[in-house]
Order: C-alpha cells, then sequence, then structure tokens
C-alpha cells in the first residue's frame, strides 16, 4: 500500500502553494509516482535490509535474501528457525541477520501483529521501535511505504535531508531535529514532500 497518485498530487499541490521553492522544483521535475509495498513483517524486513546501505545494495541483498529464505518471506516460521549463518550468506551483516530472525520469531509467536498496529503514527512507531533492529527510520519507512501513512516522515534519512537543503537553498544539510522541524508546516501532507524529496533526488542522480 502506497499513497497514491491522486493523494501524491493533491498533497504536493497544497504544498506548492505555501513553498515557491517547493512549487518551483515541482514544476520543473513533476510529480512522483507512488511507489510502496504490501503491508505485512516482509516489509519490515526489506526496511532493515535497506539501513545504511544504497537502494542497489539494498535490492541486491533483498533478492538474495528470498533465495535463501525459499522465495517466501511472509513465511514467518521458516524464517526464524533459519539459521545466521544461512541468513547472512545473502550479504547481511550478522546483526542484519539477526534483526530478520528476530522478528520473524515475534510474529510467529504473536508478539507483533502487523495488521492491528495502532491509528496513532507516533503509537505506531512506538511499537515497531520496540522490535530489537527497528529504529525511527525504518519505523517510519514502513508506516510509509507499507500502509501508505500520509503524515509519516522519514526526517533522519539522508537523502531527505540533502534534497531539502538543496531546495530551500540551505547552508548546511540540516539535522535529522532541524528536517523535522522544517517540514512541520507541511503537516499533515509531509508523506508526500517525504516522497517527492527521493523523487527529486534520483533525478539529481542520474542527471
Amino acid at each position: 500500500m502506497s499513497l497514491t497518485a491522486a493523494q501524491l498530487l493533491a498533497s504536493l499541490d497544497h504544498i506548492a502553494a505555501h513553498e515557491p521553492a517547493i512549487a518551483a522544483t515541482l514544476a520543473r521535475i513533476g510529480y512522483p509516482e507512488p511507489r510502496g509495498q504490501p503491508r505485512g513483517a516482509a516489509a519490515m524486513m526489506r526496511a532493515i535490509v535497506g539501513q545504511q546501505v544504497s537502494v542497489k545494495s539494498a535490492a541486491s541483498v533483498w533478492n538474495r535474501l528470498l533465495i535463501v529464505c525459499g522465495g517466501d518471506m511472509d513465511d514467518h516460521g521458516r524464517i526464524a528457525e533459519t539459521a545466521i549463518e544461512v541468513l547472512r550468506s545473502a550479504g547481511l551483516s550478522g546483526q542484519k541477520a539477526s534483526y530478520v530472525q528476530g522478528l520473524a520469531q515475534a510474529v510467529a509467536s504473536g508478539g507483533i501483529d502487523f495488521g492491528a498496529l495502532p491509528a496513532d503514527d507516533d503509537d505506531a512507531i512506538a511499537i515497531l521501535m520496540g522490535i530489537k533492529g527497528i529504529g525511527r527510520w525504518s519505523a517510519e519507512i514502513y508506516l510509509l511505504f507499507a500502509e501508505g501513512r500520509p503524515d509519516v516522515f522519514p526526517a533522519g534519512d539522508l537523502a531527505v535531508q540533502i534534497e531539502l537543503c538543496k531546495i530551500l537553498g540551505l547552508e548546511a544539510r540540516p539535522s535529522e531535529k532541524q528536517t523535522r522541524a522544517l517540514a512541520e508546516p507541511f503537516a499533515p501532507h509531509r508523506g508526500a514532500l517525504a516522497v517527492f524529496l527521493w523523487h527529486s533526488y534520483t533525478i539529481d542522480a542520474l542527471g
């Protein structure tokens, strides 16, 4: 589940109406395409795999992880019983392998139900962060891209910080705290803002 094209358009038009710098960038690069994943532990595992690595590297590791886990990342019992060494053979660090295994164990045992997270974003983030290996960034990435929550904003993401700095013409890349504060005026549309910043960052990287 993701923010729909209609949601992205409406939210970004609202933001652009209040921020000329965003409006100018939007006019230059256009609207981003919807991007998302099905709700569930597999999407959370994918966020763990993507921690602090490039999109390309994360995709490569994820594809290998699919293979060593038998092609079904929703078979939590099987993943929970897969040896750490086998998970590491996909390219995961020992730490990430333990996080993936621990998450599968939590789901298999009923310790967490991804279909019943609280509607309040902060409460949902707190529950997700209660699982070892899931930090705020991973929790926010999951809620934005797997649940399509419209106001979730991963302020700790490097690309988000870099692009917001560039678009707003700041002298230095803002910290996570500063990035969150800069995005505050755009509530409750900050999810669309994050998707737009990634869209802009990708275009800059290709250009």
